[in-house]
């Protein structure tokens, strides 16, 4: 009842920032930007763009992966005429499919470019049961694998410009709350889901998608602690705000639920303040691996800080996106890996 009421009035945590507080407000005493290259996913609207138009105001050069090039290109538009000179740029990425994420991966090293901070925002609840073209359930692919084999692929790069530059490099990985509303066997339910419908429940399916950005959280701030890697790894809690992802079913019943939930429903300046957070205030050097909601650390459920758990997913993860040629490979194969 207490943290509800602390929440309703915006109170502040040891941060200094609250409930209330908004992305501009949390970057104000943040470092200039203008040597910063940043990645965000699922940037052309909500908390995605608001994030993003933040970190332009802030001075950092932006690269804007979209599946839908036209709104990107529209999201550029709206930031460029509010802070012209922004660097921009839009590329091509479908989170859903791993060979548009490798592809993605290739043509931004073309470019040469450093990269200081990715922000793994992109978010996807699937009312409908469906599968990717690798033949995983819609929503993990998209939320959860898409990012960890984008997170794999570039963190190479994300060390090395943190080497040559001596700026650390930040990882952000959007959950939520719902993370812990998954109980049971993850890896086996998510094995159910993706070989048939009749097991599935859509807000299960996205509960467990973001419990697993919760877990990979946990197990890459291990790994990058063990290669003495200047690099940290957080995951953040927006807050609960209405966007697209909530308006794709509108109707008498979500107006009502939302008219009543209204006094808990931040903005989306609101919602992107924890992000932003995380991604660029100076007291958060050297802290990874941890769970932030309201711009303050907070817990995670009891299954999000099983390290066990953590590093199961991560042997799993890493035969999902397995291009071994000498492998017999079956995407499926992984849901059957036990530790």
């Amino acid at each position: 009842m207490l943290e509800t009421v602390k929440y309703l009035i915006g109170s502040r945590g040891a941060s200094g920032f609250g409930s209330k507080s908004t992305a501009e407000q949390v970057t104000e005493t943040s470092p200039d930007l203008r040597s910063i290259t940043a990645i965000i996913t699922g940037a052309t609207s909500g908390i995605g763009a608001e994030t993003a138009r933040v970190l332009a105001k802030r001075g950092a050069r932006l690269v804007l992966p979209a599946r839908n090039l036209k709104a990107a290109e529209e999201a550029k538009a709206r930031i460029v005429s509010e802070f012209p000179g922004s660097e921009i740029v839009v590329m091509a990425l479908d989170l859903s499919s791993l060979s548009s994420v490798r592809q993605f991966v290739a043509e931004f090293e073309s470019l040469n470019l450093p990269l200081n901070l990715l922000i793994n925002n992109a978010g996807k609840f699937a009312h409908e049961h469906a599968i990717s073209e690798d033949g995983i359930e819609m929503t993990f692919a998209t939320n959860y694998l898409g990012h960890f084999l984008l997170t794999k692929l570039l963190l190479n790069n994300m060390i090395k410009t943190a080497k040559e530059t001596g700026v650390q490099g930040r990882i952000v990985n959007v959950s939520s709350m719902v993370h812990g509303w998954f109980s049971g066997d993850m890896i086996r339910y998510l094995g159910q889901i993706s070989r048939s419908k009749r097991s599935y429940d859509a807000t299960r399916a996205y509960a467990l998608s973001k419990l697993a950005n919760v877990l990979h959280t946990k197990e890459l701030a291990q790994r990058l602690k063990q290669v003495d890697a200047n690099v940290t790894v957080n995951c953040v809690h927006p807050g609960i705000v209405r966007t697209r992802l909530t308006r794709e079913r509108e109707g008498l019943i979500t107006d009502l639920v939302f008219f009543l939930a209204s006094k808990l429903l931040k903005t989306i300046p609101q919602a992107a303040a924890t992000t932003c957070y995380v991604a660029t205030h100076p007291r958060l050097v050297n802290v990874s691996g941890k769970y932030f909601a309201d711009c303050n650390e907070a817990w995670t459920s009891k299954l999000g800080s099983n390290s066990n758990e953590a590093s199961r997913l991560w042997a799993a993860s890493e035969i999902m996106v397995s291009t071994d040629p000498k492998a017999v490979y079956d995407p499926l194969n992984a849901f059957d890996y036990d530790m």
